[in-house]
Formats: structure tokens, C-alpha cells, sequence
């Protein structure tokens, strides 16, 4: 296939969160001034006229610490080594602290048509717990001036299953952001990851239990689903058409670009990975890369990712595996955790919970 999604890894923060455990550095002008050239010489040197980029995410970090005109000219550059589609999803992640009108305003100009603003909750008290510097009414705030700058496919995130929250404190983090200009919604359960500040029993403790969690999770559901959100994906759901073309890239292992350090690609039949090192993704003519999988996508892959979106697997695409996989699809209806038509297979959201254990018991 020519598509191609472009992924760019922007690796700062103005503050650390102390859940997250994806790389970033301190923010410094700088450094990101430094880091976006080294971006431009990067897709530079993938250059491809016969690729059609219809889809780039800004993800990071915090992309929006970039000023305007850095991120104008990384688009430029995009569209200059590549056919940039024309409706092309062009995605940003940010902090509602980093968005003003003008700024909205300058994104919207330089190409971006998606922004994915990290709210996490519309509770006070969990967004200190959580290390966010924002408050519900500046997250609310961002959201509608971005809607008022013209942006018409909004994504939130939404964490869920905090130290003490309750189901009413989660509705109403949920009834509140609905009733904004909001077009998708994506969901975490928040974990304790390894090498995190909340990575310690003290943390752990606190955290409800897992059929706490699974009745917070599937509460959600519905409650997103009465608003006209679908749940499209583990954790994201969206109003119709508004399902994010990037990640859907991912799930349905199509070829995508990783630019910055600690980025993923799987490009030219090759999964590979960034160093999580910002100062030698600067200092190198081409970003240093590590070869994951000679040979990605293969039948397990493929179904493990099928079976993350609601569509499902597809039988008619699984050869000499399916008669195996029919066999231990009753068990699976009888209990809860999945749907089948005759030709897809899909998860239930109780499905969806025990994913994991759903697709370790069909696939492997």
C-alpha cells in the first residue's frame, strides 16, 4: 500500500506527571528548537513522492509546547517529502494550558484538524492527585475555545479508577465533558507503571481493586454510550466518524513513520524503534534506529490487534486457524466476553476487560 501515517515523537513536558512513562525531558526553547530540526532532516531523509501521508500525529510529551511556527514547518516539510493527502488527519496533543485563542487559532492555519487535549478528569481534587497543572474550568475553557477557533474533531482523554474515586465522581466527569464540543473520548484505567513516581506499594494500595475498576470501566460504557459515544476500540470512543484515523493505522497494521526518539515505526516490512535519548536523536544526521521484528504483522499479531477494535476479527481472513479459533468461540459468547456473527468475532466491553486473557486462550 502507498498510505502512510506519520507519527513524531515530541519528548517535552513543563511538568512530569507522575503516572506517565512515556519519554520526555524537561521543556527548554532551545533544545525543542534543536529538536525540530533534527525532525526536518529526518523526514527529509524518508522522503518518498510515492508515499500519501493521510495521517500525522503530533503525540509526545506535551506537542504543544511547540510554538506555531515550528510546528507549521514540520507540516510543511511533511507535504514537501510526501503526498500529503488532502484531508489528511492531522493530529496534535495538548496540555488546555498550553492552548490560547491565538495559539488555536495559528494551529488551526498550520494544517492541524485534530486536537487531542489531555484532561484526564473534570474533578479538581483528581486532577491534583494526578500531577496536573490545569483545572476542570481551564480544561472546559480550552475545549471551547478551541470549538470557537473553528476545530470540529476534539478528542479528551479520560482517566478512570483513581485512588477514591467513586461512580459518581467519574458520571460526572463524563456528563460534564459531554456537554461540551467534544467528538471522541479516550479512556484509561490508571496504572501504576514501572519507574513512575506511582510506582511503589504506598501508591498501589490505594488504587480500587480490579472488580472495582471493571464496574467503574463498564459504567463508563454505558454512560458514554447514552451521551453517542461508541466504544470503537479498548479504550476510545467516538461520535460517528470521528474515529481516530492514526491509531486505527496501528490496530489494523498498516504501514506508519516514527520520527523522534523513543518513536515506533512499522515501515517497509520492518518494525523498528527510536533511542529514548532526545540529545542523540539531535546530534545524529538520521535518527538511530533498533530493529524490533524482521517480519511483523504475522497471523498472531494481526488477530491480537483485530481483536482490540470492536469490528473484531474477520474469519474469513485467519486460513487454516479458524476451525481452532470456532471451536472455543461458544465458551467465550457463554461467558460474556464476546459477539459472533458468523464471519467477525468482537469483544463484549466485559470482553474488552479480560482482553488480554480473551486473546492469550484464541490465538496463542
Amino acid at each position: 500500500m502507498n498510505s502512510l501515517g506519520i507519527y513524531l515523537h515530541v519528548p517535552f513536558c513543563g511538568k512530569k506527571c507522575p503516572y506517565c512513562d512515556f519519554y520526555s525531558v524537561s521543556y527548554r526553547k532551545d533544545s525543542a528548537e534543536k529538536y525540530v530540526s533534527a525532525v526536518l532532516r529526518n523526514i527529509v531523509h524518508y522522503a518518498d513522492k510515492n508515499k500519501t501521508v493521510d495521517t500525522l500525529y503530533f503525540g509526545g510529551g506535551t506537542p504543544s509546547l511547540l510554538s506555531s511556527d515550528q510546528i507549521n514547518r514540520i507540516i510543511s516539510t511533511v507535504r514537501d517529502s510526501f503526498l500529503l493527502h488532502e484531508n489528511a488527519e492531522i493530529t496534535l496533543e495538548a496540555n488546555p494550558n498550553t492552548l490560547t485563542p491565538q495559539k488555536l487559532s495559528e494551529l488551526l492555519q498550520c494544517g492541524v484538524n485534530r486536537l487531542s487535549i489531555g484532561v484526564q478528569s473534570m474533578n479538581d481534587d483528581e486532577l491534583k492527585l494526578l500531577g496536573r497543572t490545569h483545572t476542570s474550568e481551564k480544561a472546559e475553557q480550552a475545549v471551547c475555545d478551541a470549538h470557537h477557533a473553528g476545530f470540529r474533531n476534539i478528542s479528551c482523554d479520560l482517566m478512570i479508577a483513581l485512588p477514591g474515586q467513586t461512580s459518581d465522581k467519574l458520571l460526572y466527569s463524563i456528563n460534564r465533558l459531554c456537554s461540551l464540543p467534544v467528538s471522541h473520548i479516550s479512556a484509561y484505567i490508571l496504572k501504576a507503571e514501572n519507574g513512575t513516581p506511582f510506582d511503589c506499594e504506598d501508591f498501589r494500595r490505594t488504587l480500587p481493586d480490579d472488580d472495582s475498576s471493571a464496574a467503574l470501566y463498564l459504567e463508563m460504557v454505558n454512560a458514554l454510550h447514552e451521551h453517542g459515544f461508541e466504544q470503537y476500540e479498548v479504550s476510545n470512543f467516538a461520535k460517528d466518524g470521528s474515529e481516530s484515523r492514526h491509531n486505527c493505522r496501528y490496530w489494523k497494521c498498516l504501514d506508519y513513520l516514527g520520527i523522534g526518539p523513543s518513536a515506533h515505526s512499522c515501515y517497509d516490512g520492518k518494525r523498528f524503534a527510536v533511542d529514548r535519548d532526545v540529545l542523540q536523536f539531535i546530534d545524529s544526521p538520521v535518527q538511530q534506529i533498533s530493529v524490533t521484528d524482521e517480519n511483523p504483522c504475522g497471523f498472531e499479531e494481526r488477530a491480537m490487534l483485530a481483536l482490540r477494535l470492536k469490528t473484531g476479527l474477520d474469519l474469513t481472513d485467519v486460513g487454516q486457524h479458524r476451525s481452532d479459533i470456532e471451536k472455543k468461540i461458544p465458551m467465550l459468547i457463554k461467558a460474556g466476553y464476546a459477539e459472533f456473527d458468523g464471519r467477525f468475532l468482537s469483544l463484549t466491553p466485559m470482553g474488552f476487560l479480560m482482553s488480554n486473557s480473551v486473546i492469550e486462550y484464541l490465538v496463542f
